[in-house]
C-alpha cells in the first residue's frame, strides 16, 4: 500500500513514517484476524440460534377486550411486541358483522408481517368464525383436522412450514370444547394426539385447551411429548382480569427434539378475556 507522503516537505519523515508502517502492518492484520474470530459464534451457538424458536398461544377473543371494544390493532400491538416467531390464534373471526367484517387472519398478518392460515369452525353472523396460525416462514400446507362436535363445531388447524436450517416443522393449533363435561373434550384430544403421532417431523401443538393441568385432556400429552411448564407462581391464564385457573398450554413432540427454553404468561389484562402464553423452545439436530 502506497500512503500519500508526497504532500509532507521532509523527506526523511515521510521515510520513517513508511518503514513504521510497513512494521505495524502485520500487527494490524493479526489484531484484525483475531477480532473476526472473536465475533463469530461457534457452530454449536449458531445451530442453537437458527434452532430456537419463539412461539405464542393466545386466544383473542376476535379482538374484543375487557373494556368491551372490538380494538384487532391492540390485539396486534400485543403480539408484535413478543416478536413471536409462531402464533395460534383462537376465537378468529372472518368477515363477521361483530367484528366489521375484517379478515382477522389475513389483517393480522399483514400488518405483523407474517404467512396467515385459517381455518373455520362454522359459519357465524355474515361471515365464518374459528382459529388461525400465523409463522414467520411461509407456510406451505394446511390441514384441517376435523373433531368430534361438542356444543360448537371443532377442528384442529395444522400449518406445514420448513425451517431456514431446512427441517421440517408442523404447527397443530387447538381449541377444545368448553363445557364441563370433558368426554367431547378428552374425544377431541385423541384425534389430536393421533394426528401429530402420524406425522414424520417435529410438531409444536398449542392452544385453549379448557382444562387444566390436572384433567386427563392435558394429561393425555404428558406422554412422548414435552410440556412448556410455565412458571409455578404465574401459571394461570384465564381470566385476563383476575387470572384463577390454568387453561392455555404449549406442548411438542417428540419429547426428545425438544428443549424448553423459556415460558411466561403475559400480564396482559385488556384485550382478551385470556393472557397469552409465550414460550422459547428448541428444536434438537436429528
Amino acid at each position: 500500500m502506497t500512503f500519500p507522503f508526497h504532500r509532507f516537505a521532509n523527506s526523511t519523515f515521510a521515510c520513517k513514517q513508511s518503514s513504521f508502517s510497513t512494521a505495524v502492518r502485520p500487527l494490524v492484520g493479526l489484531l484484525i484476524a483475531i477480532a473476526t474470530l472473536i465475533a463469530m459464534p461457534g457452530e454449536s451457538s449458531a445451530e442453537e440460534t437458527n434452532s430456537s424458536h419463539r412461539v405464542l398461544s393466545y386466544n383473542i377473543k376476535r379482538g374484543y377486550g375487557n373494556d368491551g371494544k372490538t380494538d384487532l390493532p391492540r390485539t396486534a400491538d400485543v403480539i408484535l411486541k413478543l416478536k413471536p416467531d409462531f402464533v395460534g390464534l383462537q376465537e378468529v373471526d372472518e368477515r363477521c358483522n361483530r367484528s366489521g367484517k375484517v379478515d382477522q387472519a389475513q389483517w393480522l398478518g399483514e400488518h405483523l408481517d407474517m404467512h396467515a392460515a385459517f381455518a373455520p369452525f362454522m359459519d357465524y353472523d355474515g361471515g365464518r368464525y374459528g382459529m388461525a396460525i400465523l409463522s414467520r416462514y411461509p407456510i406451505e400446507k394446511t390441514e384441517s383436522v376435523e373433531l368430534a362436535r361438542g356444543r360448537e363445531p371443532r377442528v384442529a388447524l395444522a400449518a406445514h412450514v420448513t425451517l431456514p436450517d431446512g427441517n421440517k416443522l408442523t404447527l397443530v393449533n387447538v381449541h377444545f370444547d368448553y363445557i364441563r363435561d370433558d368426554t367431547v373434550r378428552f374425544e377431541q384430544a385423541t384425534k389430536v394426539r393421533e394426528f401429530i403421532q402420524s406425522l414424520s417431523n417435529p410438531a409444536i401443538l398449542l392452544g385453549d385447551f379448557n382444562d387444566t393441568p390436572e384433567s386427563r385432556t392435558v394429561q393425555l400429552f404428558q406422554d412422548g411429548f414435552v410440556e412448556a411448564d410455565k412458571p409455578a407462581d404465574d401459571s394461570f391464564t384465564f381470566s385476563a382480569e383476575k387470572p384463577d385457573r390454568e387453561i392455555d398450554f404449549l406442548f411438542a413432540s417428540p419429547e426428545t427434539q425438544w428443549t424448553v427454553k423459556t415460558v411466561d404468561v403475559i400480564d396482559e389484562a385488556l384485550a382478551s378475556d385470556h393472557r397469552p402464553v409465550m414460550a422459547v423452545l428448541q428444536l434438537q439436530a436429528n
